[in-house]
């Protein structure tokens, strides 16, 4: 048995953002402990810290921006050195978040360390960036097919995903983006209340897809005593007409209560927005967290959503006005059908997006690509 395969290794993972970017904290951070347990030491490298992300979506501040990731870029220059004394180079979708994938090209072809790639969304495709706009081109788009190519393993958030990565000629596995169900726990809810909680949980770039079934909601609130409760749509004022809202900033530390909170998930995806290409790449993790805390939820068919749950179980699709109004005014109006589904859906998270199994999956992909530098 070599080295690593008796369990010393050391994997350094270079994230573009920091814990507050669900990318970071349930692709990477989560894992750090059960990994240690299976003899991975994960080190975790972000490019922005904390204060510069709270920043970064921000009206007003793109000068004060720029220069934080000019110099944030100088500092990630240093990373080639770490790289170099890594067993593993776990890339969490690219080193920086703008320009060509030089960083990535000395790590996987210069000293030759053994890369995987983590893709939990389609970053291969171009979307016009609603904040910067023509800027946003800077990202340089093309480097994630780069990426692919130079990658000893692709780990993939959905099937779509690791298919692209495979027609590139990539070795790719999917492990979907899950959560530690003894924190994501149901809630008992307030049983007396006269009216049923819808929620959204997203962020400013995903919002556009809740705005789409505004008008489904709106013919609801006609009918029915509904709230609904927004976190994260970077918006200060939202109207929903005949409906009550609660319209929150996301915080980390109210991140599973506001999850707990709701008594019905809402999950559309609207393919007209940005590319439908973008939208097949979407992970599902928000089905995941709904399960997680036993909340059904109905959600557009489209990309990893497809692929969790089971419909007419644990969540309702819907696709048409029509599917979405009769949906929702099913769950709506009936109670105990939510607390039927809420339950099948802990139960299917639990069987099947467990943190152990994946991190298992985690675990085997890293060792497959540090034995690509044993043989070398």
């Amino acid at each position: 048995m070599n080295r690593l395969a008796a369990g010393d290794m050391k994997v350094l993972a270079l994230a573009s953002y920091p814990i507050e970017a669900a990318a970071t904290r349930y692709r990477l951070s989560q894992f750090v402990e059960p990994l240690a347990q299976r003899g991975i030491d994960l080190q975790i490298h972000p490019f922005m810290d904390s204060r510069m992300f709270a920043r970064l979506y921000q009206k007003g501040s793109t000068a004060r921006t720029a220069a934080g990731l000019m110099a944030a870029a100088v500092v990630r220059l240093k990373e080639i050195l770490n790289a170099s004394r890594a067993d593993v180079v776990l890339i969490q979708r690219e080193v920086m978040v703008f320009g060509p994938p030089l960083i990535e090209w000395i790590i996987a072809r210069l000293i030759r360390s053994p890369v995987v790639l983590d893709l939990d969304d389609a970053t291969y495709i171009a979307y016009t960036s609603p904040t910067y706009g023509a800027l946003g081109a800077l990202k340089w788009f093309g480097k994630t097919d780069s990426l692919i190519t130079w990658a000893n393993l692709v780990t993939c958030g959905n099937r779509a995903i690791a298919e692209y990565a495979s027609s590139k000629g990539a070795r790719s596995i999917v492990i979907p983006t899950v959560v530690d169900t003894e924190v994501f726990r149901p809630r008992d809810k307030d049983h007396d209340r006269d009216h049923v909680t819808l929620g959204w949980i997203g962020t400013h770039s995903t919002y556009p897809y809740l705005e789409s079934i505004f008008p489904v909601l709106t013919e609801l609130g006609k009918r029915h005593q509904i709230r609904l409760k927004i976190v994260g749509a970077g918006k200060k004022e939202i109207q929903v007409p005949n409906v009550e809202l609660e319209n929150l900033e996301w915080k980390l530390v109210r991140e599973v209560e506001d999850f707990q909170s709701i008594d019905i998930g809402l999950y559309p995806i609207d393919t007209s927005r940005y590319s439908g290409g973008w939208a097949l790449g979407k992970s599902g993790f928000k089905a995941i967290q709904y399960m997680a805390v036993g909340v059904p939820y109905v959600a557009t068919p489209v990309g990893g959503s497809c692929e969790i749950g089971v419909a007419g179980t644990t969540h309702i699709f819907a696709a048409s006005r029509a599917e979405w109004i009769s949906a929702l005014e099913s769950l709506i109006s009936d109670e105990p059908k939510r607390h039927e589904m809420g339950a099948a859906g802990r139960r299917h998270v639990i069987e099947h997006y467990n943190l152990s199994a994946q991190a298992d999956k985690l675990a085997e992909a890293l060792r497959v690509a540090a034995d690509t530098k044993i043989s070398q």
